[in-house]
């Protein structure tokens, strides 16, 4: 199933249902799906939408950046999955008459269990798109190797394998030092109540053979 129109309640029900599972419309890094996406959609979501807001601010802090976002873009209809039906399912199980639900003369005791089963995990999937907002911040590192002669892609890629619950890599690029040393200055969103730098810094110095020191460059609010 496609979005639908973006600009409407049932297109931006759809987007946040799919964004329920997902950090980006496709893959596990911002590229031009989102981009496509984020143009379609043309202004920051309303809160009861938390999932697309999320995504949709996330993607916004990059700016200009966005449009070096790897990919190609395609038509808005290519994008989009049959995830993005849980939504719908569950307004329209709410909706439906219990008596209309059970009340089917054919005593089939073994039916009953079973859609009232799919309307509960419909409902419950509904319950949890609507959660209250989860606070959120965007925070930049910097890493520094121990000299010029640092793998500093090798470095990046090992920054990346961390992974937890509640934190999500973002844009790096590499910074100019001195003496022909470059820092790797890379960005993350994390879930405040999940993650914190403490954790980031104590992580990333478990490579102490390519880092020498990580800093917090800047932390901010979401």
């Amino acid at each position: 199933m496609v979005f639908g129109d973006l600009n409407s309640d049932c297109g931006l029900s759809n987007l946040d249902a799919y964004l329920l599972t997902r950090s980006y419309v496709e893959g596990y890094q911002p590229s031009q799906a989102d981009v496509v996406i984020y143009e379609a959609v043309n202004k920051k979501p309303s809160a009861k939408y938390e999932n697309a807001l999320r995504w949709y601010t996330h993607i916004e802090s990059f700016g200009d950046e966005r449009q070096s976002f790897p990919g190609q873009k395609k038509s808005i209809d290519q994008y989009g999955s049959s995830t993005s039906e849980v939504s719908t399912k569950a307004s329209k199980v709410e909706e439906d008459d219990d008596d209309d639900l059970f009340g089917s003369d054919s005593g089939d005791e073994e039916q009953t269990e079973r859609l009232r089963q799919e309307r509960q995990a419909a409902l419950d999937a509904q319950r949890s798109a609507k959660a209250a907002p989860v606070a959120r911040s965007t925070i930049v590192l910097d890493v520094k190797p121990w000299d010029d002669e640092t793998d500093m892609a090798e470095l990046e890629r090992c920054v990346r394998t961390i992974t937890t619950d509640g934190l999500l890599w973002g844009s790096s690029k590499l910074v100019p030092l001195a003496y022909g040393i470059r820092k790797l200055q890379i960005g993350c969103v994390v879930e405040d109540d999940k993650v914190g730098t403490d954790f980031l810094e104590e992580e990333i110095l478990k490579f102490e053979d390519l880092i020498q020191s990580v800093d917090v460059a800047s932390f901010q609010k979401l």
